[in-house]
């Protein structure tokens, strides 16, 4: 194995051990230290790699925006609700108790929010956007953190089926769907 690949890997394995801490104690709880322990490796390198707790949570908790289509939104949202969404997870319980990391999520979460609403052929695209990603957000602090009844039990297949239609709405990426459901009520 190259040197390379080594340090990925290496950085791999503390990304991996950060997002889970996150997740589970958020940001303000989570050392350095400890995720170096969860890691197996110095709390010296985790500093060496990412320079601060800041930027680790930055890179940990870094998301996908590639997803632009209602579509592609539910699959998203389908792979976070078949394994837990540790970085997911992490952003989510950090920035609702930590402040700098509720501006950091800001920061990266509006160029997202502006490619979603740039795919949306709607005037009011920026709301709508903005309301594909609560959904989302929504849909995971139930699932996940809060644990809610059925949505904690639900099969991710019955949670997507269930909010297509909507998704579809708010991206603007239905066609005329009355033929296929038959006539009005």
């Amino acid at each position: 194995m190259t040197r390379a690949e080594q340090r990925r890997r290496t950085e791999e394995k503390i990304l991996a051990a950060a997002r889970q801490m996150f997740a589970d104690l958020g940001y303000d709880r989570t050392t350095i230290r400890a995720v170096a322990r969860v890691a197996g490796v110095d709390a010296g390198l985790v500093m060496h790699y990412f320079g601060s707790k800041d930027e680790l949570f930055a890179r940990s908790t870094e998301l996908s925006t590639d997803e632009m289509s209602g579509e592609t939104l539910l699959a998203s949202l389908a792979n976070r609700l078949q394994d837990e969404p540790t970085a997911s997870l992490a952003v989510l319980r950090s920035m609702l108790t930590n402040p700098d990391a509720a501006q950091r999520y800001r920061a990266a979460a509006g160029p997202e929010l502006d490619r979603i609403a740039a795919a949306i052929p709607a005037a009011d695209a920026d709301l709508r956007a903005a309301l594909l990603s609560a959904i989302v957000h929504g849909v995971i602090i139930e699932r996940y953190l809060l644990r809610l009844g059925p949505l904690a039990d639900a099969a991710p297949g019955d949670i997507v089926d269930l909010l297509r239609p909507c998704f579809e709405m708010l991206a603007g990426s239905t066609e005329n769907r009355a033929t296929d459901a038959g006539p009005p009520l």
